[in-house]
């Protein structure tokens, strides 16, 4: 392969170069090459540099840690966990499938079946009509996939992980609890891709595989992904998207018959008004949540790469995939009202409405089926591999433990919460996405005026990332933070709680926590920043 068909390349040093340096080497970009091609590296880059640092976990489990991060290396894995990747480790120049690398990457990761399954809620959930379900869906993930595509362009201008980069707005305390959030966020979205993925499985084999299977089946293919670091995510986002949009296709052509495009919204106006904004606060939920890891895929980029160039392409990447799928769904959702098979098939599970869209081809239907169950592992590789990293962020503890360890750690957890939860999909689908959608707006709110307001002109130290001292204390943050969340906690509606300002819409509410949690945070934080800035100095 020649470095005009690379993203990057490869090369690790021989054990002996590494201890003479007292730095494991290990492996340097996300983009794939021949790790011999001296046409675009022109000498090894440092991958991993835990081992210069002192050990608080115990002299001998700090030794057998550190030898099988050097393992890692010797199989040529990426034994990096959250430390700074800096100007001379990173890409030495960007081809053209570099960039569209980051396209394709959000391309793969969003064509998958969990966004059908949240396209049906529109209709299935929200008794909303399919044009008033698909406008709020294309307009709803525009607005999420705005703020990861933000976040996306600090990947290659800080070198660091995203969650390391909130430590600059919210200090190095209150970052931890972020850090919790997300954790819990990109868990749960991987819990929900193994339910769907084992409901797919399921119905395409009805007695011979139970969901349970399904579960354990996504599970384990993601974490051998995950395990291979940055260089295997990028390779097999690369091409994932390929089979599904072939199947997506098909899927749309067959099932498009039984979309039902004249059913109106159901309910009142004012009920009406607050479903619409209720799944439009689901999908703007669905696109934002990728915020918190989206810099983590880009920090081998070069620091002079094009913001914009990563901006839109991430951005058109998560629209373009989210709206194919999102409107899928939909279409399937709307169905079950005037198709019998469409509602049994619902009521055995969302993924089982997918197996029966095919149903039409029947044997080549349940290959099809099968397809798109495997392609949920695109879409769970993603928060799986940037779990690890984020669980290192908790505290130097933590960081000491390799981040393939602690992928194992998160995909133990979600494969248990998927095999307990997989009867409650359409509950989980509802609560959880909305849920986590209020934190990363309110959290966003902090981070972009702490841009705009405090640092646009000084800028970032971007080797301050791991010193306490230099960073802020978090006091304005953590109190606009805090703000925030009471601002959403008023106008949340779910099905367990709906707060006394969303009940003022509609018969069942509507959910507005987002945006009240976001302008609460946005008038709170400057005030108290300045404070902070004139009596603490940083």
């Amino acid at each position: 392969m020649t470095p005009d068909n690379e993203i990057a390349t490869v090369e690790v040093r021989t054990e002996k170069d590494i201890q003479s340096q007292q730095q494991p080497q290990a492996q340097l970009d996300p983009n794939i090459g021949s790790s011999s091609d001296k046409n675009v590296h022109d000498a090894p880059f440092p991958v991993d540099t835990t081992a210069g640092r002192r050990n608080p976990v115990g002299s001998r489990v700090g030794s057998l840690l550190r030898a099988f991060e050097q393992q890692l290396v010797e199989y040529n894995l990426e034994a990096r966990g959250i430390e700074r990747v800096g100007a001379d480790e990173r890409m030495k120049r960007l081809s053209w499938v570099s960039y569209l690398q980051a396209f394709l990457l959000w391309v793969s990761i969003n064509l998958a079946a969990n966004n059908i399954t949240l396209g049906m809620l529109g209709p299935a959930v929200y008794g909303l009509s399919f044009k008033d379900s698909a406008l709020c869906a294309v307009f709803g993930v525009f607005t999420g996939s705005l703020v990861a595509s933000w976040m996306a362009t600090w990947g290659p201008i800080s070198g660091i992980r995203t969650m390391a980069f909130g430590r600059y707005s919210m200090g190095w305390w209150p970052s931890k609890i972020i850090v919790l959030l997300n954790l819990i966020q990109m868990i749960g979205y991987c819990l929900i891709d193994c339910v769907v993925g084992g409901q797919i499985l399921s119905a395409v084999s009805p007695g011979g595989m139970s969901v349970a299977v399904g579960i354990v089946i996504i599970a384990i293919i993601s974490w051998v992904v995950a395990t291979f670091g940055i260089q295997g995510f990028h390779y097999y986002e690369r091409f994932a998207f390929l089979p599904q949009l072939i199947v997506f296709c098909i899927l749309f052509g067959v099932s498009s018959v039984k979309f039902d495009l004249s059913t109106v919204s159901t309910g009142d106006a004012r009920t009406v008004a607050g479903n619409r904004l209720s799944f439009f606060s689901i999908c703007v939920s669905a696109g934002i949540t990728y915020a918190p890891l989206a810099a983590d895929f880009f920090v081998y980029y070069p620091e002079h790469t094009s913001r914009l160039t990563i901006f839109t392409l991430t951005l058109t990447g998560l629209v373009l995939s989210f709206s194919f799928a999102l409107i899928s769904g939909i279409g399937l959702g709307s169905g079950i009202l005037s198709h019998p098979e469409y509602a049994t098939a619902y009521a055995k599970g969302q993924g089982a409405l997918i197996v029966e869209g095919f149903g039409p081809l029947h044997g080549f239907g349940k290959f099809c089926s099968v397809i798109v169950a495997l392609g949920l592992i695109a879409n769970t590789v993603a928060p799986t591999y940037s779990s690890g990293v984020d669980f290192q962020i908790l505290g130097r503890y933590a960081e000491q433990i390799p981040r393939v360890i602690w992928n194992t750690v998160g995909v133990i957890i979600y494969t248990i919460c998927a095999l307990v939860g997989r009867s409650h999909l359409s509950e989980i689908f509802t609560n959880f996405l909305a849920l986590m959608g209020y934190w990363v707006a309110i959290w966003f709110a902090i981070l972009i005026e702490e841009f705009l307001i405090f640092r646009f002109r000084s800028g970032y130290n971007w080797a301050a990332w791991r010193d306490p001292k230099k960073l802020p204390i978090g006091f304005a943050a953590f109190t606009a933070f805090a703000v925030g969340w009471v601002g959403a906690i008023l106008c949340m509606a779910q099905v367990w709680y709906i707060g006394p300002l969303a009940k003022l819409v509609g018969a069942y509410g509507a959910d507005m926590g987002n945006y009240v949690g976001f302008t609460w945070a946005l008038v709170v934080y400057p005030p108290l920043r300045f404070l902070e800035l004139r009596f603490i100095g940083r």
